[in-house]
């Protein structure tokens, strides 16, 4: 009879991994260093991932599927595009705010080559559906502006995301009323003028 495989276990490979990642980047994680941190032998893991990149390519989409989470929390299909826009933006502030490193680690995710890029833009537009909902209803009420919804991310939310990344480095100072006249510098890039 074949082992039963816990998935608390392959959670807990999975958070060591990120935690890694976050420390020493992708050149410094090691399967032994891995099941160091999980407290489990390294033959372990092998039962819950084939090889180095089939675990790293876990650890992206459970960390995307967090940042989705965390990113659309609250959003309600009453509210107007305009208040779903800022309730993302302060989503994406808050989640920096609590969790610095997971916002810098996407980046690093992002950068990771790969042969199913398409496949990945797919899944995560599903993760976002609520981000991609909100665009196109806004481009539905001509609102925002009738570009692909990747532009409209590039232009609205990707700077708030730099703005983040460089407060967080201690290079932009933390100012805490100075969220909201980034929002709205961030709705103005996506509106209609």
């Amino acid at each position: 009879m074949p082992k039963q495989l816990s998935p608390i276990k392959r959670i807990q490979i999975i958070e060591a991994a990120e935690s890694l990642i976050a420390e020493l980047g992708f050149r410094g994680l090691s399967m032994h260093k891995v099941a160091k941190r999980a407290g489990i032998s390294a033959g372990t893991i092998y039962h819950y991932f084939t090889d180095k990149e089939h675990l790293i390519h876990q650890v992206r989409q459970h960390v995307a599927q967090r940042i989705a989470n965390e990113v659309q929390h609250n959003i309600d299909d009453a509210m107007s595009v305009k208040q779903r826009h800022q309730v993302i933006c302060l989503n994406i502030w808050n989640l920096s705010e609590s969790n610095q490193s997971v916002i810098s680690n996407r980046v690093q995710y992002e950068s990771l080559p790969t042969d199913d890029r398409r496949d990945i833009q797919i899944r995560e537009q599903k993760l976002f559906h609520q981000v991609h909902k909100m665009l196109n209803q806004g481009k539905q009420q001509n609102i925002l502006k009738p570009l692909a919804n990747e532009i409209l991310i590039c232009l609205g939310f990707e700077p708030l995301l730099s703005i983040v990344r460089k407060k967080n480095w201690g290079i932009i100072p933390h100012q805490p009323d100075g969220i909201d006249a980034i929002i709205e510098a961030s709705w103005d890039a996506i509106i209609q003028h």
